[in-house]
């Protein structure tokens, strides 16, 4: 058995991904709620970030079906969790931006569920 010490491969997050019909409306989306830019950009991909940092990348899918939150018929796919000091404020702010509110919300008074323009459950909370 070799006592040598073996390092383990770095590993980094480069990016989130969600599917979504329509990659550049859901980039839109979540660089205008969270002040990030588009790092690339094709017809079927965008990636919002910056540099040196992870970012959030958006994939078109032909037969894309929405998660159906709470239902469990159709999985929620992806979840982000947003911090917000106010959630009163950062609820009107995305549902002006595009995201809608399901009528189901768990805890209301510590987050917020919404979903986005493809479907996706996010939460927005007051909590670190």
């Amino acid at each position: 058995m070799s006592t040598e010490s073996t390092s383990a491969p770095a590993i980094r997050l480069l990016s989130v991904d969600f599917d979504c019909p329509d990659p550049a409306e859901l980039a839109r989306f979540y660089g205008d709620a969270l002040g990030l830019p588009v790092v690339h950009s094709s017809e079927d991909f965008v990636l919002l970030g910056r540099e040196g940092a992870p970012g959030l990348g958006f994939i078109r899918v032909a037969d894309y079906r929405p998660p159906t939150w709470p239902d469990p018929s159709q999985g929620k796919q992806a979840h982000i969790e947003l911090g917000v000091d106010d959630l009163n404020a950062a609820q009107a702010r995305m549902l002006a931006l595009g995201a809608v509110e399901p009528p189901v919300q768990p805890h209301p008074d510590e987050r917020r569920v919404l979903l986005d323009p493809a479907g996706h459950p996010f939460c927005i909370s007051t909590q670190n």
